[in-house]
This record gives structure tokens, sequence and C-alpha cells, in this order.
């Protein structure tokens, strides 16, 4: 069969490789599997149910349809929910668990949500005033035991009548058909609802399917737990799914290195700062050693520093890093599970020190790139003909149409564009021009094929001597030092480039007690004379790759990390720029005095 809609990947699915393991989560303490056949049934029970319910597309018009939320972490009903929703052709609304009350209340309130799917108590105390205030809302269903109804009910409601409609209903849903509307936080302004089709989110799967390439393989595990809210997790569900591979639900973020090392996945997807937290966690174990142990730990960081598939590297290097890999790197491996095949990066540019030294360690990492508006990869390093650039974010995906526009924006067009945002058809008209989607960031390409991101155009600033300075890449270079845990460049209409720059308490405190410094909170550590000259060594070294234009001139260290619930960053950890200049104006202001 040629699938045509996202719920095609469970007949996909079972005509070609049925499993007994396609959707696995733990359950008091121990993995429990769903099949293919049990997850199609669950979905099309729940399909009958949310018909029986009331819940429907109506005239199959984004205003028409029914709008079903859902605010959940990523477990099996979270995948079954959006099945079921899809076949009777309402619009799945995911939720990030983490979005603040009051955004929750804008984003329900545009969407017209009929209907929540919820997982806890927990989140559903977080949100049930926001919910009584909706008028809109005529169903809360939970997946955990709360005031509410269970949603296994919505199940018991179907019948065969129903059961049969769904399947008329299904027939009549073609690729063009709006399966989601994703809701993006942004770094700036109010949260826009991007409209995606089933065509929309299909093509870019098996686009991406086919570039990187992922293999039809049923024995290969993925481990998921990058939010489903977010479209970068949800497509590679939807690769996982029509390639057979199994998907294990992560118990959480603070238990994701215990499930690695008990499901041992050869896949997963990740964002850069997670891949930070593990090399924090490493280095740290590393810096506890003693004597050679920790005299080679510390040589194997650097040799693999040095690492580049791109370049020649002499017989010698490559005998250092075959020991190192040998003597260190393996026990890294083990850590993860020792069955890596690859893990893809996105969401936000990741450090090129970090790449080096986890592709040097022989754990593959692939970085990609994509917004939500195009479902959303444009492009993505590949696992094969040395097709892996570090430093960019590879070639664009098989398929779509590319070009850069004089000030280097990136744009393309293909079937992955979205239909718009929803209910804003001017910032629409102004985003997809003549078929094609201008992003918003600033890219280059690299020896022709691999597409460089060096900025957002919108955070682009212009200095009082009237010279433009792009703040990303400046902020990457800030971040590879591990004594640092966020960065934000200054400078707009201002006569030099300033820094407003958050430590890395661990690393931080790790480098004291290596020094023999004291170290009894953070905001003593930053006073120490020791400390201060550590960043302006680190600054001053960046410096020298710079433009005199762009070179940091004055920083300012801070002591109180930016967070979600702050509102000074976004679910998927990117600095809201906008919110974080405003919180620091004064601080900012002081740093060009």
């Amino acid at each position: 069969m040629i699938p045509t809609r996202l719920f095609d990947a469970i007949d996909y699915q079972q005509l070609n490789f049925s499993k007994k393991d396609m959707l696995v989560h733990k359950s008091n303490g121990h993995w429990q599997s769903h099949s293919t056949l049990e997850v199609g049934e669950a979905a099309l029970k729940m399909a009958a149910g949310l018909h029986n319910l009331g819940i429907s597309a109506r005239d199959y018009t984004a205003e028409g349809a029914d709008k079903v939320a859902i605010i959940s972490e990523n477990r099996p009903e979270w995948i079954i929910s959006d099945l079921a929703v899809q076949q009777v052709g309402a619009v799945l609304v995911p939720i990030y668990p983490t979005t603040p009350p009051e955004e929750l209340f804008y984003i329900f309130k545009e969407a017209e949500i009929k209907m929540v799917l919820i997982s806890s108590p927990l989140l559903f105390n977080k949100y049930q005033a926001v919910l009584r205030e909706l008028p809109s809302i005529q169903y809360i269903y939970s997946f955990d035991q709360t005031d509410n109804p269970l949603w296994s009910e919505i199940q018991l409601m179907a019948d065969q009548d129903a059961i049969n409609r769904v399947q008329e209903i299904k027939a009549g849903i073609t690729g063009d058909h709006l399966a989601t509307i994703i809701y993006t936080s942004g770094t700036t302004g109010q949260p826009k609802g991007v409209m995606l089709s089933h065509s929309n989110i299909l093509s870019c799967a098996m686009l991406a399917k086919e570039s990187f390439p992922f293999p039809d393989n049923p024995t290969l595990r993925a481990l998921s737990f990058l939010p489903l809210n977010h479209i970068f997790e949800k497509c590679i569900s939807y690769v996982y799914m029509f390639s057979g591979i199994s998907i294990y639900f992560a118990e959480g973020m603070e238990k994701i290195g215990e499930n690695i090392k008990e499901i041992k996945p050869h896949i997963f997807m990740t964002v850069p700062r997670l891949l930070e937290k593990v090399f924090e966690k490493i280095n740290k174990t590393g810096q506890q050693l003693q004597g050679t142990q920790k005299k080679v730990f510390n040589w194997s960081i650097r040799i693999a520093e040095r690492y580049d598939n791109q370049k020649w590297h002499s017989p010698l290097y490559k005998t250092k890093l075959r020991l190192a890999q040998i003597l260190v790197f393996s026990k890294w491996q083990a850590a993860l599970g020792g069955e890596i095949l690859y893990i893809i990066t996105g969401g936000a540019a990741c450090p090129q020190r970090l790449l080096r030294i986890f592709n040097a360690a022989c754990i593959p990492v692939y970085e990609g790139y994509g917004p939500t508006e195009n479902s959303p990869v444009i492009a993505v390093n590949r696992h094969v003909n040395n097709e892996n650039y570090i430093g960019t974010v590879g070639p664009v995906i098989d398929g779509l149409e590319f070009k850069l526009e004089e000030d280097g924006e990136i744009c393309v067009k293909g079937p992955t564009v979205m239909q718009g945002y929803y209910k804003q058809p001017t910032l629409t008209a102004e985003t997809v021009i003549d078929g094609w989607l201008h992003t918003g960031d600033i890219g280059t390409l690299i020896e022709g094929s691999f597409l460089k991101i060096t900025d957002r155009k919108k955070e682009l600033f212009k200095t009082s001597g009237g010279k433009y300075v792009a703040p990303q890449p400046i902020e990457n270079k800030l971040k590879e030092l591990d004594i640092v845990e966020q960065a934000i460049i200054v400078g707009a209409e201002q006569k030099y480039v300033g820094a407003l720059i958050v430590p890395n308490a661990e690393g931080l405190k790790d480098w004291a007690t290596q020094n023999n410094l004291p170290y009894n909170t953070l905001e003593q550590a930053i006073a120490l004379p020791e400390i201060k000259k550590l960043f302006k060594d680190h600054i001053q070294k960046i410096n020298q790759t710079l433009s005199s234009t762009e070179q940091i001139k004055k920083h300012m260290l801070l002591t109180k990390p930016w967070s979600i619930d702050a509102g000074e960053l976004t679910p998927k950890l990117s600095v809201r720029r906008k919110v974080v200049l405003e919180k620091y104006k004064d601080a900012i202001a002081r740093l060009f005095n």
C-alpha cells in the first residue's frame, strides 16, 4: 500500500512488519509492549468513541473541525490518541506539559478546544483553574486517575455502528486534510498556531526516511523522550512507525540514563542541551579520577576535540584516537547501551566541540535542522557516504526545492510547507510567498551542499557604527566551555558588543576544587579574582576568532539560570531573547556605561 494519511501507519506496519512491540512503556517497574494489532484496535475503538461523543470534522476546514488538546508526557496513550483523533477528521492540538497557564489559556481560547486529554493529577491540578474558564471545553479525560473520567472510557463508548461510520470517515480523509495545529512558543511574541496536514508531516517523514536514510528494520529500538508536542519528535515517530522500528518511551528526563541501559536503544532524537548535560556528567566523573587514569581521560578528550571526519588525519593521530577509544570511549558507549547506531540532534545549534567529541568516541551524532512550519526537516547530516559535516546541518533533504535569498535567508518549497498560521492570514502571506517558506534563518552553503545556519534574521543587530552582528555563533562559542551554562550577546545601537553569561554551577565548582579555591555559593565564586580571570581569558580566546566588530568588550556574570518556568526559555530550551533583554535591561545598560 502507498500511505497518504498519517493513520495509514497502522495498516502499513501491520502489512509489512507486524510487531509485538510497536509501542513500549514502563509500568509498575516492568516494560510493557503494545503490538501493532493492539494499537490499531485501540485507536479505532477510541475513534468510534470520539464519534459517539460528537467529536468530528464537520466541514473539513480548519475552523470547522473539532479541536482536541493533549497535555501529556510521552507514552503510548499519546500516539494512540493522535491516531484516533485523525480518524474522525478532528484536529489534535498538542501542548507542552511545561506551558505556563496563561499561555495555555491563550491557545485554548484561540483554537476553541472542545476536548482535553490530560495525563496526570499533577498536570490537571496545574491547569484546572484555566480549563474551567473556557466555555468551549465540553470534555476532559485523563490517562491516569483524576477527578475526570479515564480515557479508556472513550473506547468503551464504541459500538459497531460507530466503528463502521469511522471507516467511512477515514475513507474520505485525504492527505490535504488538516491533522494538527502546533503552537510554537517562539522566542518573541504570542504563540502561533502552525497548521500541518497529513501530507505535510507524512511527506517530511518519508523524505527524511529516504534521505538520512532510515532502514526498514523491525529489530531496531528507538528511545523517545523529546516531547511529542514538538513536531521534531512527532514527525520522527512516524518515521519509526513506517520503518517498523519499536518506540520505547522514557519514564522521564531524570531516568533517561537508566532507561538507556535497560533497553539498549539503537536510535534517539535529542536537543543540544541534553547532549551537553550528558557530557557534563561524563566529564565530572572523569575529573574525579586520580593519577594516571585522570591524565588518560583528559588526554582522550584533547584527542577527540581535534576529530574531523572531513579532513585527513595522520596515522599517528589515528593510532592515538584508537587507543582513546579503547581506554576511555568504550566506557561511554557502554553507558549508552552499547548499541547506538545514530543520535540526531536538532532544535538549536549544537556546539561543534561536542559533536567532535561524541563522533570521535564512536557515538555517532548527526545534526539536522528545520522549523515547525516545514513539518519540520529541511536538512540533516547523513550516516552514509561520509555526508556528515560537523558544523553544518547537512544537505537539504531530497524532494525539497531550496534557495538562499540575497541576505542569506533560507527558503524552501515543497509538500512539507505548512498550510499556514491558524487565524493569521496576514502573517501566513508574509511567511509563505509563492509557495516558498521564508524561514527567518540565515545560512550559507559549505562545499556546495552542506547547509550551515549562521543566525536568526530577526536576531541580527546593528551597532552604532552601522555594522551588523550575528549573536548566535558567538553565543555558541561561549557555551563550548564547560563552565558556561547560558549566554546572550547584546549591543544593538551600541559602540561595542557585550555579553550576559550564566555560569554552569557544577562545572565552576569542579574547576574551583581542582584549583584549590573555595566554593560555597555561585555568588561568592564569581567574585573571586581567579574566576573573573577564567572567564576573561575564555572571552579573549574567542575574540581572537572574531572580527573587531563582533568582539566582546564587556561581560557580566549572572547567578540565576534562565528557565522555562520564568518564561526565559521556550519548552525546547531556546532562549526567549526578547524576555531576557527586558528582564535584564538595567544590567545591560550597565555594560555600556
